[in-house]
Order: C-alpha cells, then structure tokens, then sequence
C-alpha cells in the first residue's frame, strides 16, 4: 500500500488559511493591511512552509503596494482577501474606484511613484482586474 506524500497529509490534516480583513481607506490602512497579511503568512508557514524565503517577502511587498495603490487612487475603503491555493498564495485588494490601474512611467530621479504595478506586475505570476459597479477587485497570484 502506497503512502500519501507528506505535503499531501499536511495540508489535508489542517485547513488550508484564509484571511479576509476590511479597512476605512486611511493612509494607516496600509501598514494595517501589511500587518494582516504578515498573520495570514505566519498561520500559512506553520501548516505549510514557503518554497522560497523570499516569496514572504514578495507577497508583502505586493499587498503594501496595493493597499497603498486603494488609498491613493480609490476613496473610501477597502477590502483585503488572502487564501492559500495548490501553489501560492492569491491575493485580491477590493477598492471603489471602477478605473483598472495602468502602469505610469517610472524616473527614480524625480521621484513621484510609478514603480508599484510595475513591481506587482514582475513578482506575481497572474494579475487580472474585474471591475463591478461599487469599484474593482484586483487579482494576483504570487508563488509560496
């Protein structure tokens, strides 16, 4: 009789984490959001453990880009949602701004942003926006 691979058992023995947390839209929000995604990250390690060390570091820097994208571009609040999938971790930042996002010209030497959607773009393996009729909701998918 063939045993079950060890990842197999361990994520069948527990449930897989999932986290969903609500915020004003206050600039606070952001490190607020950043904290709540390093929770989910804490929980998610202990049933299974980042492939890589810096996909933790990439997943954060992807949700605090986002956050940061809703307070700057979206009045009002937001929405966080992060659940563990087969192979990474998705991730989607409800706003109330219908506008997709687009990518806007980067000049590190006069400042002024222009980097996030470029960043989230590069370390997510999938991002899609759908937007509805109270704001969009932005879908990435990041390895874990």
């Amino acid at each position: 009789m063939a045993t079950e691979p060890r990842w197999d058992r361990t994520l069948a023995a527990k449930e897989i984490p999932s986290r969903t947390a609500s915020f004003a839209g206050a600039l606070h929000n952001v490190t607020d959001a950043r904290l709540v995604a390093e929770e989910f990250l804490h929980e998610l390690s202990s049933v299974s453990p980042p492939s890589a060390p810096e996909h933790w570091d990439d997943i954060l820097l992807v949700v605090t880009e986002l956050a940061a994208n809703a307070v700057q571009y979206a009045p009002g609040p937001f929405e966080l949602r992060l659940r563990r999938t087969f192979d990474g971790v998705h991730v989607v930042l409800h706003d109330t701004n219908t506008t997709p996002p687009a990518p806007r010209p980067f000049h590190p030497s006069r400042g002024g942003g222009g980097i996030g959607w470029h960043l989230i773009h590069t370390l997510c393996d999938q991002v899609s926006v759908v937007p509805n009729d109270h704001g969009k909701d932005i879908h990435v998918f990041l390895p874990w």
